[in-house]
């Protein structure tokens, strides 16, 4: 039965002069972001002089996401993040997007995840192999580097891109640092001096640029389908028979290792965190792995049999999904909500916020990685939304997905880890929204 609503609009109260809102979404911006369903499903806020909207009920989202032509992605986080990583899949307008979508996604088909997922369970095993029983790890760091490499692997699988593996690794921090702090505090011509930060991102852009280049050159000389990313990506065509070209390319690759490496990172390190602080969870999933995985490293075919693992992934992306605020450009005059969203408007969601409403979720702040088993699930369809909806949505949901389980199964069949006395872990909105300071005492299992 279709379901019917009544929307409430209404004002974020508390704008400061000048600036509006932008301060208090600058400084805090989860515990502002959650206090806006109270005033409303759709809310008015300001940022500096401008008037912008803030979507918080789940049918408006999908509305907003739904109608990708008149809410195109744009506004000032995706502004920034195109001028600084050019016009890729992530960040591109509407019309290039469509092209470059059907161009990318046979990289990401299904029969190609077995593949991928050799090169994830090869990836875990050499970091996991070098932890030893009684250290101390700086969790989200250790996820950092290894789904860095899992996603530079992924895209580089030629035997001599070893070099080029370990460049991407070094460069995609400085890069995405960067990128942050200019999303959320544009600096206008400043940008372009040659302070410490941008110096720092100049090179690690030339880096990035210059392997990617390299690799580009010698796959196009060579031919040959090395089972990758980056292969797939060049063979792809278009109904005309056009490929992407180099600077197509470059930008595709950017766009990928950053966003491959750094969500799943965060939402990596936010389930070994949960599942370490909930001891009657931690047990069924090591129960679990011990199961259905015979060797120290779960596989691709160990996944049918691992349900709870794959639950406790999309209970984490629940409520600490790695990509928590997202902009939209109205580009004509249009309605949400029976509110009316003048062309040029800027319209935000989080699904942070979205993920937390009590009406929406019940108990939403506990960690239930068997919530929606019963009667437990959302009140709302399309309430969980951690990769987006629409002709937008997350082009490597299922890449991301299968190597967060994978890389969790595997650490529970042989780790236990171990929160510190007296640790505090806290989210950190980021690029990706993780936990921070998180680190744990790593005990093998016998």
């Amino acid at each position: 039965m279709e379901q019917t609503f009544t929307f409430r609009t209404g004002r974020a109260p508390r704008a400061l002069p000048l600036v509006g809102h932008a301060l208090a979404l600058r400084l805090r911006p989860l515990a502002f972001l959650s206090s806006l369903p109270a005033a409303g499903d759709l809310v008015t806020i300001r940022l500096g002089p401008q008037k912008a909207f803030v979507a918080t009920h789940p049918e408006l989202v999908r509305q907003l996401l739904n109608e990708s032509r008149t809410f195109d992605k744009g506004g000032p986080l995706f502004d920034k993040l195109r001028e600084l990583l050019g016009n890729g899949l992530a960040s591109s307008a509407y019309e290039p997007h469509r092209r470059q979508r059907r161009l990318v996604q046979p990289a990401f088909r299904p029969d190609r995840l077995p593949g991928y997922a050799g090169v994830m369970a090869e990836e875990i095993g050499a970091v996991t192999a070098s932890w030893r029983d009684g250290a101390e790890l700086d969790v989200h760091a250790a996820m950092y580097g290894l789904t860095t490499r899992i996603a530079a692997r992924t895209m580089f699988a030629a035997r001599d891109a070893e070099e080029a593996v370990a460049e991407v690794s070094t460069a995609l921090p400085a890069i995405l640092d960067v990128v942050f702090k200019r999303m959320t505090t544009p600096l206008g011509p400043f940008e372009r001096l040659r302070v410490a930060d941008n110096r720092c991102y100049d090179e690690a852009v030339a880096s990035m640029r210059r392997v990617a280049q390299r690799l580009i050159d010698e796959y196009r000389s060579d031919g040959a389908d090395h089972g990758d990313l980056l292969s797939m990506l060049l063979a792809a065509r278009d109904d005309d028979g056009a490929g992407l070209s180099d600077e197509e390319l470059l930008e595709h690759v950017v766009a990928v290792l950053g966003a491959g490496a750094d969500t799943t990172a965060a939402t990596l390190s936010w389930a070994l965190h949960l599942v370490a602080t909930h001891p009657d969870v931690e047990e069924r999933l090591h129960a679990e792995v011990d199961a259905a995985v015979a060797g120290p490293i779960a596989g691709w075919s160990n996944l049918p049999a691992l349900p709870l693992t794959a639950r406790i992934v999309r209970e984490t992306l629940r409520l600490h999904p790695p990509g928590w605020l997202f902009t939209r450009l109205a580009t004509a005059d249009a309605e949400l909500g029976g509110q009316a969203i003048p062309r040029g408007s800027i319209v935000l969601w989080s699904p942070y916020v979205l993920h937390r409403r009590p009406d929406l979720f019940a108990q939403p702040g506990r960690f239930d990685p068997d919530r929606g088993l019963g009667e437990d699930g959302p009140a709302v369809r399309g309430a969980h939304l951690p990769f987006g909806g629409g002709a937008r949505k997350c082009i490597g949901k299922d890449f991301g997905s299968v190597e967060v389980a994978l890389a969790l199964a595997s650490i529970a069949r042989s780790w236990r880890l171990e929160p510190l006395p007296g640790s505090c872990v806290r989210p950190v909105a980021h690029i990706s929204l993780h936990p921070h300071p998180l680190r744990m005492r790593l005990r093998a299992r016998s």
